[in-house]
């Protein structure tokens, strides 16, 4: 028996407007790549304008909204803009993120800011930005992208890992508030994907997979109504399995891990 679907499920994007954050590289950039070409409007958010351009293409449904996620007078802006352009938004993909490898001590100020207020207060701002409108319609959906480091403490997560664990808990939360008004709201919870943000790692990623790989596998659990969509399934089932262990097993593992050379 087929279960029942928590969200609506995505399987026809013709012409549904899709507002893409952080859509100038890594999973962002796939997932606007398959949107478009799957027919969906797609306007497309970063920094980096130039990148945006690249992404987009010769697509006539791309709409390029430059701004910086960091910023909530930015997301305003944005917003207005969209609303003109399209008279409203049907998903709302959270994807700007940033990622430094570090260890406790090796912590600065400006660079534990900068991640949080990429990673998790930019969500707040968007929240503020679009929900109001989304309400008044009574449909609408959010597309949150978090990550596996967010389901325990990980090696080299320092800061990185708290702010996906706070988008979880802030998913969770979303949906028992959203969903009964209308809304849809989506998990997504990658493991390692090759891009800019994990280049630099210099450890072993296990079960790394390509940009566009991730990216299918989003439009799969969005097409299925998935609350968590979370990938590659054989990794991530085994993070899951090793949250549940009890603490004393738990760290003891976490420690060989972070002692290991």
């Amino acid at each position: 028996m087929a279960r029942t679907a928590l969200n609506p499920r995505w399987t026809d994007w013709h012409e549904k407007r899709v507002w893409l954050v952080g859509a100038s590289s890594g999973i962002g950039a796939a997932l606007a790549r398959a949107l478009l070409a799957r027919g969906a409007w797609v306007a497309m958010s970063a920094r980096r304008a130039e990148a945006l351009k690249a992404v987009a293409g010769d697509h006539a449904t791309a709409l390029l909204l430059p701004m910086d996620a960091t910023d909530p007078h930015a997301w305003r802006l944005a917003h207005d803009t969209l609303r003109e352009a399209w008279e409203g938004v049907d998903l709302v993909v959270f994807c700007a993120a940033d990622y430094r490898a570090l260890r406790p001590w090796e912590l600065e100020a400006e660079s534990v800011r900068h991640t949080i207020e990429t990673n998790l207060n930019s969500v707040y701002y968007g929240l503020q930005a679009t929900l109001t409108d989304m309400l008044a319609r009574g449909s609408g959906s959010l597309v949150l992208v978090a990550s596996v480091a967010g389901y325990m403490g990980l090696p080299n997560a320092t800061v990185y890992g708290p702010t996906k664990a706070a988008l979880i808990n802030l998913a969770e939360l979303l949906y028992a508030e959203l969903r009964p008004r209308g809304l849809g709201v989506y998990l997504v919870n990658p493991g390692f994907v090759k891009t800019r943000l994990t280049a630099n790692n210099a450890f072993p990623m296990p079960a790394l997979l390509t940009p566009e790989a991730a990216a299918e596998a989003i439009l799969q659990g969005l097409a299925r109504g998935r609350f968590e969509i979370d990938f590659p399934r054989r990794f991530t089932r085994l993070l899951k399995l090793a949250s549940l262990l009890p603490y004393r097993l738990r760290l003891a593992a976490l420690q060989r891990v972070m002692d290991a050379p």
